[in-house]
């Protein structure tokens, strides 16, 4: 059940970070309530090198307010680690670029995934990319 649970909430994050506006994003969030996953969201966007804290700390942020984590260093740092870890995945291709995007959020149980979505580029040249990041808290 472990790698199912996996799956399932690593495509909920995902799948929240797609979302295109507010609108979806709640009805997203409804709809993953109903299958007892607790999920957010947050937008983001600036210079790649100089956002990573800072998109770090609205994951964290985001998550406790949310009530998709408890405000323990468990939770927190399952959060922090999670985004970070999808952080690295996008940076061969962000590295003095700006970004922009969404990062999803969802927990169901010990598992925790965080999925950045951010297009990356300059001026209207851009490249998409997607990080996912798991942990289990």
């Amino acid at each position: 059940m472990s790698q199912l649970e996996s799956k399932v909430i690593a495509s909920a994050a995902i799948r929240l970070a797609l979302t295109v506006d507010r609108e979806h994003e709640r009805e997203l969030k409804s709809e993953l309530a109903r299958e007892g996953i607790r999920a957010t969201a947050v937008d983001y966007g600036g210079e790649f090198i100089s956002s990573v804290q800072k998109v770090v700390e609205r994951a964290v942020v985001a998550a406790k307010r949310e009530g998709v984590i408890e405000t323990t260093h468990l939770g927190e740092g399952g959060v922090a680690g999670a985004t970070r870890e999808a952080l690295s995945q996008i940076m061969p291709k962000a590295l003095g670029l700006n970004v922009g995007g969404k990062v999803g959020i969802a927990r169901k149980g010990d598992h925790v995934a965080v999925a950045i979505f951010f297009a990356i580029g300059l001026l209207h040249l851009n490249e998409v990319a997607i990080g996912l990041g798991h942990r289990a808290i």
